[in-house]
């Protein structure tokens, strides 16, 4: 489901532009003493705590603390449409996320209602485009096209999302940096596709996201025609997956100023 994001990013940018929304102003972290974290409105599987592990560096004041509860907060849904489920508020600690919850939204994202929408949607461009010509064209052909995107997205998402994370101890949630320049946060949303928390709240490098995504690539390969199976392909695939959960995060991170500005929500 982190690819059907992509479809709303053209609107959000230019929303976003069109908004000129302000940078939040960069805050200090939570400390132990700290009033209780703000959680993601209607995220599944979490709990606010104050137990964890701090986002960035210093202490934090009453007025910071005001101030981030203020803050554009994340949905549930993009565009009351696109899971937002892993997206968790600007300076926000959580606890450990289990196996199960990772599992469980590893499942949300990659069969949510939604996704079968997007995954027609990008079925069709597909077949616009040719993608796959093997695959042929008229009603048989959209519909290899179409079981083929369902694969590709489920198969990514458990390995990515739920499998990788729960065997290497990594956490799964988007940590949304929230205050900065533009090219600040996008960097930093961009750099999550190969930087990412492990459950103890330390930083580390994202394996879930660069191996997962590989070993996705590398499964499809036994649905594929043998003549989109070629180590090229197979790499062309992954790197396209990378790719594209990295601009998912982007989307992510400015989402709930768009909301906020071109919706008068998540305040």
């Amino acid at each position: 489901m982190k690819r059907t994001l992509i479809c709303s990013a053209i609107f959000l940018a230019v929303t976003l532009a069109r908004a000129q929304v302000p940078a939040v102003s960069a805050s200090a972290a939570v400390t132990r003493s700290s009033p209780e974290a703000t959680v993601l409105p209607e995220d599944p599987g979490t709990r606010s705590s104050t137990v964890g592990a701090a986002v960035g560096l210093g202490s934090r004041s009453d007025t910071d603390t005001l101030h981030s509860e203020s803050a554009p907060q994340q949905t549930k849904r993009i565009l009351g449409i696109v899971p937002n489920f892993r997206s968790v508020n600007a300076d926000t600690t959580l606890p450990r996320q289990s196996s199960k919850e990772k599992i469980k939204t590893g499942l949300e994202d990659s069969f949510d209602y939604s996704s079968f929408i997007f995954a027609g949607m990008q079925a069709a461009i597909s077949q616009g485009t040719k993608a796959y010509p093997a695959f042929h064209q008229g009603a048989a052909g959209y519909g290899r096209y179409y079981w083929h995107t369902i694969a590709d997205q489920a198969d990514e998402n458990l390995w990515v999302e739920s499998l990788l994370p729960s065997v290497l101890h990594e956490d799964s949630r988007y940590y949304t940096l929230g205050h900065g320049g533009f090219l600040k946060r996008a960097g930093y949303a961009f750099s999550r596709a190969v930087i990412t928390r492990n459950d103890n709240g330390n930083t580390t490098f994202n394996s879930a996201e660069i191996v997962g995504a590989g070993a996705a690539a590398g499964i499809s390969s036994a649905y594929y025609p043998n003549q989109y199976c070629t180590w090229t392909k197979t790499g062309q695939r992954w790197l396209t997956s990378v790719v594209l959960d990295s601009a998912t995060f982007a989307v992510k991170e400015f989402w709930p100023d768009i909301n906020r500005a071109a919706f008068h929500r998540g305040k």
